[in-house]
């Protein structure tokens, strides 16, 4: 096996800059990871040296900026437990005050109301299980409770003169929108029964409602949401591929979308015409090929931030002139010294299921691959909602440079590729999607680099599960497992995940009221099939897959005389977030691959 020409630590000390925001002031405030945990930082201008205006141990999880002052609101947890409080920081002064102040509890952000003297989020201070909507003036030392939850996951998208748009979920690709007056606490829905997405709810200056949806579609589109009859009007098409991003300046009309094709993030700007129900382009942005994580209008609506990333390169933030279509980078946080020639771009394939469905996937080889000995990383991501896509990943270069090939499969039940494939996992067909990792190696085993006898499966999350899983379906398939905070038992996982996410996730995997069905797709009861090394890394803090499934996976294993190692961080949760624990963790991934690989 060769050895990359840079150590692991020169990958993940690469940094890279998020949620990126336009205050009042035109200074721009993101988030960057450079001390090791994410913290707040700003630029006065794309030639100015950024400024660190936070200097906590702990991650901060997002920042947004008011439309009316020079000041942002910023979220933090604790261990990375995801139970976020909320703080105001005056860009003037520096001063830092916090705004809640109940460390049991998760605050979701909502945003400012129009002329920023209030906030709104959601929490379940009240029960465990149940959000419950809050309004909090930006000089008080108290929230009020504006509305109760009816139990779930309950989050703000927007808040405009007619009052709070409200997002209910009911599972991963079905929501509901509510009209909520924070003034009265009168409540409605505005969204019928359809089982559809709804996410970017945004108002124009006339209290029109837009939100992207899939409403009647099997991708994803804009449309304006009527609030008195609930029909919509659609404003642009996604045709093919899902409109991933939605931006509207409500003051100008300005707008900046996305689709996403074949995971790759298609830009666009326009100005909005409401009385034709129709987006006029503008002009077109040039970006590189990559992929977009968020964009948000400047209050005067002049300009636009964006975070992108490339294969080549980690996420930066551009600011977009909407009307001229120009693009001008604001961070470029680089890569340590590692020559971007030395980052692989993957290659889009399709390879045939057990039923005959094409099967997405980015297949990426190493620097001088030899016939028949290349070994494969099958990176599975999470969610299972979620979508791979080509984005930098520091790991998964540094492992290209150890000789590693790496297939990336975007199994049925990912998002992306239209709504029915994304149900095509749901509760009984929870097995189809592994099948179609057992097709994937089948793939892999035509080609002509691949040592067949030297896949690993590797994964995060629900991706987690689809390792146990895959290793317990093939077990023959795999010379080593990878998985991280993954899924053993959906029983056990369902009775000890977060109350408020349970009847969500039951939507997708099953209730516990058919324990056949949670039994038949649990890897752990298949344990004893595993006849391959296996590594568990997992946080003792994760709300989601608590770190029970970590624990009795790799107990059934051992007792099978199998090579079993864990690595579980005390103060991580569902995302190892400091970078001295990412260092350890895939230092000792690393080595376990050496070893058993």
């Amino acid at each position: 096996m060769p050895t990359a020409p840079y150590p692991l630590t020169r990958y993940l000390g690469i940094d890279s800059a998020s949620s990126p925001t336009i205050a009042v002031d035109g200074t721009l405030v993101f988030l960057a990871d450079t001390t090791g945990t994410p913290q707040v930082w700003s630029l006065d201008d794309p030639d100015s040296f950024p400024k660190r205006l936070t200097s906590h141990d702990e991650r901060i999880s997002f920042v947004s900026a008011s439309p009316s002052r020079p000041e942002v609101v910023f979220g933090m947890d604790t261990g990375s437990d995801e139970h976020d409080q909320l703080y105001r920081y005056d860009l003037e002064t520096g001063t830092e005050t916090p705004l809640t102040a109940t460390p049991e509890a998760i605050h979701q952000w909502g945003g400012f109301s129009p002329d920023g003297e209030r906030i709104a989020f959601t929490a379940n201070r009240r029960e465990g299980s149940t959000f419950d909507v809050y309004v909090q003036g930006r000089d008080d030392e108290s929230a009020t409770l504006v509305h109760e939850g009816a139990g779930g996951f309950l989050t703000v998208e927007a808040w405009g003169e007619p009052g709070l748009v409200l997002s209910k979920a009911n599972a991963s690709f079905d929501q509901n929108l509510f009209l909520l007056d924070p003034e009265t606490g009168e409540h409605r829905r505005l969204t019928d029964d359809t089982d559809a997405q709804y996410h970017s709810a945004r108002f124009d200056a006339d209290g029109n409602c837009y939100c992207v949806t899939n409403h009647d579609f099997d991708t994803t589109a804009i449309a304006r949401l009527d609030l008195d009859d609930g029909t919509l009007t659609t404003v642009e098409e996604g045709g093919d591929w899902d409109v991933s991003h939605f931006s509207l300046h409500g003051g100008t009309g300005r707008v900046v979308w996305a689709r996403n094709v074949d995971g790759y993030s298609e830009v666009h700007a326009g100005k909005l015409d409401a009385e034709a129900d129709e987006i006029e382009r503008t002009a077109t942005p040039h970006f590189p090929d990559g992929v977009l994580f968020g964009a948000g209008f400047s209050p005067d609506g002049e300009d636009c931030a964006l975070a992108l990333s490339r294969s080549d390169d980690p996420q930066n933030v551009f600011v977009l002139d909407p009307e001229a279509g120009s693009v001008s980078q604001w961070t470029d946080f680089g890569t340590l010294g590692i020559p971007r020639d030395t980052f692989l771009e993957p290659e889009t394939v399709r390879f045939e299921s057990f039923d005959g469905r094409e099967i997405p996937a980015y297949w990426t080889l190493p620097p001088n691959a030899e016939p028949g000995n290349t070994p494969v990383i099958v990176d599975i991501h999470g969610g299972p909602q979620h979508q791979r896509q080509p984005w930098f990943y520091p790991t998964k270069q540094y492992f290209l440079q150890q000789g590693y090939a790496v297939l990336e499969p975007n199994v049925r039940g990912s998002s992306g590729y239209g709504a029915a494939y994304a149900h095509l996992d749901d509760k009984e067909k929870r097995m189809d999607s592994v099948a179609d990792i057992e097709a994937g190696v089948e793939w892999l085993h035509a080609q002509d680099a691949v040592d067949s006898d030297r896949i690993v499966a590797y994964g995060r999350s629900y991706g987690g599960f689809m390792v146990l899983a895959a290793i317990t379906e093939y077990p023959d398939l795999w010379a080593a497992a990878v998985e991280f905070v993954g899924i053993a038992d959906f029983e056990t996982f369902l009775e000890n995940t977060g109350e408020w996410r349970r009847s969500h996730r039951e939507q997708e995997y099953g209730s516990l009221d058919n324990p056949e069905l949670l039994e038949r797709i649990s890897p752990l009861h298949d344990a004893e099939k595993i006849s391959c090394p296996l590594f568990i890394q997992h946080g003792a803090n994760d709300p989601r897959v608590p770190v029970g499934e970590a624990e009795q996976i790799a107990e059934k294993v051992r007792e099978q005389g199998l090579p079993v190692e864990t690595c579980i961080f005390e103060d991580e949760g569902h995302h190892t977030t400091s970078r001295e624990n990412l260092v350890e963790e895939f230092e000792r991934i690393s080595a376990f691959l050496d070893e058993h690989v």
